[in-house]
């Protein structure tokens, strides 16, 4: 094949990749129909401004693929067999994201005065966070603690209601970041590069110079 054939299938090429929108896409984005580039799908929409902060785009996927919420008995703090299975799922999201901080809300039902049930809604995101820690989660990155008692009902009753009576998990922050929320923190690259490098290529071909990255 001679040098002008070469040239001209390029271009006959290029002009076919440029007539089906491929130019239009991303780097990479024939590889997110099979989940493969969510990573850079999630990364990009940080950069861009879309679906809010980094942090916003852990939070949103923490919420779905992990329940967030427990249930409680009435007038209690124990966690249930049900409420410790939830628990673990959480443990085992947060510990593949050592960069990332959570929050533990508690709630109470609407029986009972202000005083008591802040107190309740206290202790059981404390059972929470407790539980939590002893599964393995350092306890520095379940940081702010907050009881919203009876204030935020998910069923507006007066009556006892199991829905009402729960903790949040939330995505709150990254480490180190004091409570300052930026469009890319550098600790979301570090996830980013982690879950959409790392995990395709072996540990033993990444530079060293790249798998410290953002340290």
């Amino acid at each position: 094949m001679t040098m002008k054939t070469m040239l001209v299938l390029c271009v006959a090429t290029l002009a076919g990749c440029a007539a089906d929108g491929r130019f239009d896409r991303p780097v990479a984005s024939e590889l997110d129909a099979s989940g493969f580039g969510s990573a850079t799908a999630m990364n990009q929409a940080a950069m861009m401004g879309r679906g809010g902060s980094a942090t916003d785009v852990l939070a949103l996927r923490f919420a779905r693929e992990v329940e967030s919420t427990i249930n409680f008995a009435f007038n209690s703090s124990a966690l249930s067999p049900q409420a410790q299975a939830t628990l673990q799922r959480q443990a085992d999201w947060i510990r593949q994201f050592p960069e990332v901080r959570f929050s533990v809300y508690g709630h109470t039902d609407l029986v009972g005065s202000n005083a008591s049930n802040e107190a309740l809604g206290r202790a059981r995101a404390q059972a929470a966070v407790a539980y939590l820690v002893a599964l393995g989660v350092d306890r520095s990155r379940l940081r702010a603690l907050v009881s919203f008692g009876e204030t935020r009902p998910v069923v507006a009753t007066q009556a006892p209601e199991r829905a009402n009576r729960r903790t949040v998990t939330e995505v709150s922050g990254f480490v180190g970041d004091g409570g300052r929320p930026t469009p890319l923190n550098g600790k979301y690259a570090q996830v980013v590069f982690r879950e959409y490098i790392v995990s395709a290529v072996p540990p033993s071909e990444i530079p060293e110079s790249q798998s410290t990255i953002g340290e």
